[in-house]
């Protein structure tokens, strides 16, 4: 039985994983290139049957409903501040809606509480596939050798690039990029967003981080540096009306921001030989609104399989590709970027003319709704060891 797993990825669907398997008497590490847990990051939302069967299943359905920020209606605005339309709180936010770093901290320490080995501050630099394991060598740690290994390290899947070949091979760029910035200056209590041909800017509103998502050519910057970030996001919204001058100055101002293009991940296969995919890393869309749910229900099938096939690899990485990847198939379609920030003022009104008709927005609901639910979630439990 393959018994040793090692994990890249400690956001969400990393430390998912690693509750599941801890379950079945798995041996489990969890590798993370960040320093620690990252707390910060935009709220996520759970809808449906199948997402909530899945967190009571998990034992945190009571956690995040303690936790969980409520959706919040935002206003859209225009340039003079006037209200145009209401995007509600429940399209964005769900059912349940929980900051994603409240997430990812309930997850840590659950699975730590439970021996689950965390690495912070490393990352993996070769994969090496013998015929008993995987040889593993790291940025800082000594190399050591695991049963399998499990790339749950988001759409820039470091994992899916040493075992499947490079980003361009499976990530597609849809023409934006988003970011976010915890601000220190108050916007008010209100959440607002306003909109420009291809640019919207988004503040306001209980803890909300200040939010952007705007068109663009593919850029070469580095992802670890925050002063280019700020720099990107200040040349892109140039010249920009409403309160966009004062939200950029507070982001010069910001600790921290995060920048990264709004793209989709295709793949053939979630898994090769020994290495498999989770979550952002094999059917990523961003922003589509399902990515966190895909990433917990995944982690599910995932663990379960393993489980059930006495850690076959072979065997379990085939029924969870044939169990997950209708219910996936949502993250093949769609464009956040052309929905946030129209390109046109032509489209912008069409989008807010959504909201203010209800009957579109109904139908917009049931479609997630039946999107969210669309897999007969097997019961694992009995396989259960701890």
């Amino acid at each position: 039985m393959n018994t040793n797993i090692l994990i890249s990825g400690a956001g969400v669907g990393g430390p998912a994983l690693a509750l599941w398997l801890d379950r079945y008497g798995f041996n489990v590490t969890v590798v993370e290139k960040a320093a620690a847990p990252r707390l910060g990051g935009q709220a996520v939302d759970f809808k449906g049957e199948t997402h909530l069967t899945v967190l009571e299943r998990m034992g945190i359905l009571d956690d995040v409903r303690r936790l969980q920020t409520g959706g919040t209606d935002q206003e859209i605005v225009d340039a003079d501040d006037r209200t145009l339309a209401v995007m509600p709180g429940e399209f964005s936010g769900g059912e349940l809606e929980i900051p994603r770093g409240e997430l990812s901290r309930l997850l840590y320490e659950k699975t730590r509480a439970a021996g689950c080995e965390y690495v912070f501050g490393d990352s993996i630099t070769s994969l090496t596939e013998t015929a008993g394991g995987v040889h593993v060598t790291f940025e800082r740690g000594a190399p050591r050798t695991f049963d399998l290994v499990v790339g749950a390290d988001g759409i820039h899947s470091n994992v899916r690039r040493l075992a499947f070949g490079p980003e361009s091979d499976h990530v597609r760029f849809l023409g934006y990029y988003y970011a976010l910035a915890d601000i220190r200056r108050d916007f008010g209590q209100t959440a607002k967003m306003y909109n420009e041909p291809g640019r919207l800017v988004a503040v306001g509103g209980p803890a909300a981080p200040a939010f952007f998502a705007f068109a663009s050519p593919r850029l070469d910057y580095d992802r670890y540096d925050v002063e280019e970030m700020k720099r990107i996001v200040a040349d892109a919204y140039a010249g920009m009306g409403w309160r966009t001058p004062a939200v950029i100055e507070a982001v010069r101002e910001a600790d921290d921001l995060y920048l990264d293009s709004i793209s989709q991940v295709r793949m053939d296969h979630y898994a090769r030989g020994r290495v498999v995919l989770l979550g952002d890393s094999a059917y990523g869309n961003t922003l589509g609104g399902f990515g966190t749910g895909l990433a917990m229900v995944g982690a599910y099938v995932l663990a379960g399989e393993l489980a059930a096939a006495g850690g076959d690899h072979r065997v379990a990485f085939r029924r969870y590709e044939e169990e997950f990847r209708g219910y996936a198939k949502i993250a093949k379609s769609g464009n956040a970027g052309g929905f946030l920030a129209p390109s046109t003022r032509a489209r912008i009104r069409m989008r807010n003319w959504v909201f203010k008709a209800g009957f579109l927005f109904k139908l917009m609901m049931r479609m997630t709704d039946k999107f969210a639910t669309d897999i007969t979630l097997k019961d694992y439990s009995s396989l259960v060891r701890r």
